[in-house]
Parts: structure tokens; C-alpha cells; sequence
């Protein structure tokens, strides 16, 4: 047994992963390893809001706490966790991970409605937004730890707010240090030192030499969309060194968390710093510990220690949510066969991946799960679509996101929802229609995909306001257009409804409501294929979407799993695969999917893209955020700007014209089942409250 076990430790590939799981069953089975004892600190527990009561779920609590957990290296379920077999095992030959968790739940259990709702928290920071109206609805909701790059000193000083899971440092057998290539990279920066960072956090990661002979540092002047760089600098290893020179003149204080320049960094350059690694952490094992956490909250009675689990009978089915990051975990978990237990049994009977279009780079060594969609990032290497479908661009044999829980029979019933930002910013396209662009990839039976038109990333904020915001800023640097204010909030309350009525009651879902080639309504990222007006002030640049990149990182990653091993940083870049994106009207207004009250009702432009107003990304696209541009209010002065677009007097002819034209659009969608009736007699007195200072 321990040596098929060990083979199937090494397999890449849904494929070979049927065949051998075809064999397994025949096989004794194994001891599951799984979550051996849950600490909840009463200390850091409490009565959620004082004890405000929720609806007829009554008070609610919240319970703090550490869970406890070992895997099994031989275990098929974890046996695809990259580096688990060289993580250090205990006694029992098992790898040991804690991660922290908070359970909230009605204070009298009785009352539960049976949901587990399970929230994957984005960069181990817990979002509470859907929380008052899941307790109304009488759903327990936990949250743990998942990301073990994440730092983590004691057990009193994370967990609650900050999430992270402890997961082991691999070593090769002889004990000493594996290293590798990391390649990290810096812009806008100012000053003469910096932490080695990504996306605003530092990395885990530490030099296996502090000597800069054995690292690149290069500067360029430009990137362009396509991932062409300018003429190419490297700095020499006399001119900048591993330490911190903010309070030391260069070579500074040796510091293999930061690099500190001689000369200082140039805000106009973007730097790319190539190093050896050392001590990789076995970051997939985060993946193995919320199968294992929502298995123990969802199934047992107690650990194995005897301290019993606190909504113990009470929970029948269990939803998976993430957002962008996160949605892309759920992507993964998915595909990498996680939502089966250790017992063969379901994880989420449902898991909506929001506002996510990639897999998620965890489960490969060397891993930096904190990146997005920049250079360099192999997320999109693997399977992006959820049918079975051939990658021929690309060479990969057929794949889909389900393929292992097919085999198993563990599916979810899956809600893929997303918005504009999307499109522009994080490399949807490739999900619906292949990396050739040729055709729609069908959806399978049990997942459905809705599109909110027009939306910035993650939504905007909603509201009736005729003065827009102030523009956002974003990784690449402040933004040009205001916030884009398009929401997606209230769409997502209903699905969450209806996907929960599919789970308990079979009853089917809204159709799905997207963008598609077949219809027109998905067409190249130029301004003339989408009908993008001329709008004074808004300048379009065609191929402005962020497209994907096929690289080469090595031999050692497998590509459909996104798991491995990088050996080649940076990566060659084989192919520029271009973007789709929706399709727009006269008023620059995206024309498919299930369009907000506010976007039925325009008050202005609502885009997924936005512009970088300054630094090294001036005027290229201001990462995954979208733009507003306000109508003008009346005729004449959309005439006296050149404005092609309707103004607010002209479409709705007064305040109450408005309103009309809002409840229509909120009597549509609910009769449709994408708003919820509070929500819709909500947005219909919002409206009633607003008043245009040139329509009254």
C-alpha cells in the first residue's frame, strides 16, 4: 500500500487520476487522519452585537478558537498537496497543521436553519458584510484559516480577525534546506529600501544567500499590455545589497526581508528582483484543513479528545463562498478534488467562486498566493472552465475544474458570478470561450454562471448619487474616472437564496445570464467590435484588457492543476492569448447579463476598467477597478460638452419619471428571482430620496 500510496503522492492530472483511483478502491483503506481537537477561547468569545436578536434565529454568539489537524502523506485525498511528503511527520507518520477559526452561530442551537455557510476568508482577513442577513436566515457561518504564508507568532495573537493556518517547512531527506526561485517586483517606489512585498504584504520568503552575486535585480522603463518590457538594466551587485538603510547609510543593516539600493529607487522604473529561496512552506496542506474543518462542523459529534462540536446535529448542508482571491481558492479546491472528506463524503453541497475567473497559485512550491493578475503569475496556466474542454493553443490534453469530483461523485452545485471588472482586469474571457476564442464552452448540469453588467471589481456601493466619488486607487497607482458605484450586492443576496433552494428543494435556479459569442454579445477588447461611444474625456484604447499569458515556467509544473515546481523565473512567454469583453450600447453601457437596478436605471456610464492617472502605469489600465462618467442633467449641457448620451431630463423627464423607471426595473428583476423583495422595496424608497438639481 505505501508504495501505490506514494505513487499516487506524484500524479498530475485528472486523467491519471481516475485510472488510479479506479485501483485504489480495491485497496485496504487507510486511517484517515483529520481534525483532532478544537480549543475555543471563552475568553475571545462573545455574544454577537451584545445579544441583538436575529429575526427568529434569536442572539447570536461567536466562538474563537483553534482547530487542530493531521494528515495522512499516503492518503490519495492529500497525496496531490505539493511537498506533503517531505513535510516532517509526528509519531503516527502523520503532517500537523492549527489553524484558527471563529463559528458564529445562534445562541440557542435549536434555532439554526441547518446552513453552514462557509466564508474563505481574502488574505485571512474576515468580510462581514452578509452576516446580519445570514443570521436573520438562521445560518451558522464559519470562517478559518487557509493561507499559511500569513504570519503567525502565538495562539493569543491571531485567529478572530487575522486568519492563518501553521502549516510545516519542507526539507529535503537528509534534513537541510530545499531552495528555488522566487522572483518578486517593485514600482512607484520611493526612498532607498524596501520589504520584499507582494500586493502590499511581505513575502515568507527568505534568501538562501545573502549575497547579491546570487540574486538579479533588473529595472526597466516600461511594460507594456502584452508583457513587453523596455530596454532592460541590471543593476550591479556592488549597488545594492539584502539590508535596511532607513536609518544606515548603504550597505545598511543586513536585512534578508528587504533590499536597500545605494543610489535609492526611481519612481519611473519598475524593478524585478530574481533570488534563491530557501525553506519552502507546504501551502496546499491549507487547502486539506477547511476540508477538514467544515467536515468536522458539518458531520462529528466531538474530537477525538471528547470536546464536543458546538452545533453537533444541527447543520444539513453546507455553501462555499470566496471573493476574487478567495473565489479563486474555491476554483482550486474544487478542482484539485478537495470537496471530498476524509470519509468519502460531500464538503459543500454548493460553492459559489465570486468575482473570480482563475485558479488559485497555492499548491506549487515556492508559492505566492498573495499575487494577482500581473506578469509573471501562473493562475491562468491551468484549466479555467468547468466542462471538459481541449486546450489546444496551449497543447494540454482535455480538462475541466470538475473532473475529480466527477470521479467521486462530491460536486457542488456551482453559482460562478462575476462582473465587468473581470473582463478588463483578471482574465475571465478565457473561462467561457477556450484560449482560441472559437467557441462557447457549454456549462455543465450543475453550475450555473451570472454576469453583472457594468460593475467595477467586487461591486461598487450602491446608492442613487448624482455627484460621483472620488476616483479609487489601486495597486498600479492612483485612478483617473470616479468609483464606479454599480452594484452587485443585492443580485448576490438572491442567488444566495436560490442556491440554497436548489440544495434543500431541488428547485431550479434562475437560467444562467451571461455574455456569449453566439449571441454577439462577447467581442474583441477594441472600441469599434464593442461600440464603445466617444465620450468627452474618456479615452479608449484598443487591447486594453488585461490578456493571458502562456509561459513556460520549467518542466516541473503541472499546468491544469497549477501545482509543481517553477524552475525557470522569469518564465518564457509562448503566447499572448487576447481578451473578450461585453459588448456596450450608445451609452457605453454593457448590453448582457443581470443588470443592477442602478444599470437598468442609468445615471450615467458604468465601467469595468478605469485609467492610472500617474507613475510607472500612467495611462495604462488602473489594475481590475472601474470608472464612472455622469450623464449631464439636462440638454443643453450635454450639447455645450459634446456629449452623445442622453442627459438625466432628456431620459427620465423629472424625479418622479425616475422612479418609475426604477421600480420597473425592481419589480423585473424580482419577478426573475435576482432581487430579494426587501431589497427591492428598499432601492424603490432610496430613489424616492433623490432628488437632480435640474429636474425639480
Amino acid at each position: 500500500m505505501h508504495q501505490v500510496s506514494t505513487l499516487l503522492g506524484w500524479i498530475k492530472g485528472p486523467r491519471t487520476f481516475k485510472a488510479l483511483l479506479a485501483l485504489a478502491v480495491f485497496l485496504p483503506r487507510p486511517l484517515h487522519a483529520q481534525i483532532t481537537r478544537v480549543v475555543i477561547d471563552p475568553m475571545r468569545s462573545e455574544a454577537v452585537e451584545g445579544g441583538k436578536v436575529f429575526g427568529s434565529a434569536g442572539a447570536y454568539e461567536r466562538l474563537i478558537g483553534f482547530a487542530y489537524g493531521e494528515l495522512d502523506p499516503n492518503d490519495r485525498r492529500n497525496a496531490l498537496i505539493q511537498d506533503i511528503q517531505l513535510a516532517p511527520q509526528n509519531a503516527r507518520g502523520k503532517v500537523e497543521y492549527v489553524t484558527a477559526f471563529s463559528l458564529i452561530k445562534p445562541a440557542d442551537v435549536s434555532k439554526a436553519s441547518g446552513l453552514l455557510f462557509y466564508e474563505v476568508v481574502n488574505r485571512g482577513n474576515e468580510g462581514r458584510a452578509r452576516d446580519e442577513f445570514l443570521m436573520k436566515r438562521g445560518a451558522v457561518i464559519l470562517r478559518s484559516g487557509w493561507q499559511g504564508d500569513i504570519p503567525a507568532t502565538d495562539e493569543g495573537a491571531w485567529g478572530g480577525k487575522t486568519y492563518s493556518v501553521r502549516v510545516p517547512v519542507a526539507k529535503n531527506p537528509d534534513g537541510s534546506s530545499i531552495t528555488g526561485p522566487v522572483l518578486i517586483q517593485f514600482w512607484n517606489m520611493v526612498g532607498n529600501t524596501s520589504p520584499l512585498m507582494v500586493l502590499r504584504r511581505p513575502t515568507a520568503y527568505r534568501p538562501a544567500s545573502m549575497d547579491t552575486r546570487q540574486a538579479t535585480l533588473t529595472s526597466t522603463t516600461s511594460l507594456s499590455n502584452d508583457g513587453q518590457m523596455g530596454p532592460v538594466t541590471t543593476v550591479p551587485s556592488t549597488e545594492w545589497a539584502w539590508a535596511n538603510c532607513t536609518e544606515t547609510p548603504f550597505p545598511g543593516n543586513p536585512d534578508p526581508t528587504k533590499i536597500c539600493l545605494k543610489n535609492g529607487f526611481d519612481s519611473a522604473l519598475l524593478y524585478q528582483l530574481v533570488f534563491t529561496a530557501k525553506d519552502p512552506l507546504v501551502l496546499g496542506v491549507g487547502f486539506a484543513a477547511t476540508r477538514d474543518i467544515v467536515s468536522f462542523f458539518r458531520r462529528a459529534t466531538q474530537d477525538s479528545q471528547g470536546t464536543p462540536n458546538p452545533v453537533a446535529g444541527r447543520i444539513t448542508r453546507a455553501i462555499g463562498t470566496g471573493r476574487s482571491q478567495t473565489g479563486q481558492y474555491v476554483r482550486t479546491f474544487i478542482n484539485l478534488g478537495f470537496n471530498e472528506d476524509l470519509s468519502g463524503r460531500v464538503v459543500w453541497e454548493g460553492a459559489i467562486p465570486d468575482i473570480a475567473g482563475r485558479q488559485l497559485g497555492l499548491n506549487f512550491r515556492f508559492a505566492l498566493p498573495d499575487g494577482t493578475a500581473t506578469l509573471y503569475v501562473p493562475d491562468t496556466q491551468g484549466a479555467l472552465w468547468w466542462s471538459d474542454w481541449e486546450d489546444t493553443l496551449r497543447g494540454h490534453e482535455p480538462a475541466g475544474l470538475l473532473n475529480r469530483c466527477l470521479a467521486t461523485n462530491t460536486c457542488p452545485k456551482v453559482f460562478e458570478t462575476f462582473g465587468s471588472g473581470e473582463f478588463w482586469g483578471l482574465r475571465m474571457s478565457a473561462g467561457l470561450v477556450g484560449t482560441d476564442g472559437a467557441a462557447d464552452i457549454p456549462l455543465p448540469a450543475d453550475v450555473r454562471r451570472y454576469y453583472s453588467p457594468g460593475t467595477t471589481h467586487g461591486g461598487g456601493r450602491g446608492g442613487f448619487a448624482v455627484v460621483p466619488e472620488s476616483p479609487p486607487s489601486s495597486m498600479m497607482g492612483a485612478c483617473t474616472l470616479p468609483s464606479n458605484p454599480n452594484p452587485s450586492s443585492e443580485t448576490g443576496r438572491a442567488l444566495l437564496v436560490a442556491l440554497d433552494e436548489w440544495i434543500t428543494r431541488g428547485k431550479e435556479p434562475p437560467p444562467s445570464r451571461y455574455p456569449r459569442l453566439a449571441d454577439g454579445t462577447l467581442v474583441p477588447d477594441t472600441k469599434g467590435a464593442m461600440g464603445f461611444p466617444d465620450i468627452p474625456g474618456v479615452p479608449f484604447t484598443d487591447h486594453f484588457a488585461n490578456p493571458v499569458f502562456d509561459f513556460d515556467f520549467g518542466p516541473g509544473l503541472y499546468p491544469d492543476d497549477v501545482t509543481g515546481i517553477l524552475t525557470k523565473m522569469p518564465p518564457t512567454l509562448k503566447h499572448v492569448i487576447p481578451a473578450m469583453v461585453p459588448k456596450v450600447n450608445a451609452d457605453g453601457n454593457e448590453v448582457a447579463g443581470v443588470s443592477s437596478v442602478l444599470h437598468q436605471a442609468p445615471l450615467g456610464t458604468y465601467l469595468g476598467w478605469n485609467i492610472t492617472s500617474a507613475g510607472f502605469f500612467e495611462s495604462q489600465r488602473c489594475a481590475w477597478l472601474g470608472g464612472f462618467v455622469p450623464f449631464a442633467q439636462t440638454k443643453a449641457e450635454r450639447m455645450a460638452a459634446g456629449d452623445p448620451r442622453p442627459s438625466l431630463a432628456e431620459r427620465y423627464g423629472n424625479p418622479e419619471g425616475y422612479v418609475n423607471a426604477v421600480r420597473a426595473a425592481a419589480e423585473r428583476l424580482v419577478e426573475e428571482r435576482f432581487l430579494l423583495r426587501e431589497d427591492a422595496d428598499r432601492l424603490i424608497r432610496d430613489a424616492s430620496d433623490l432628488r437632480f438639481p435640474s429636474m425639480n
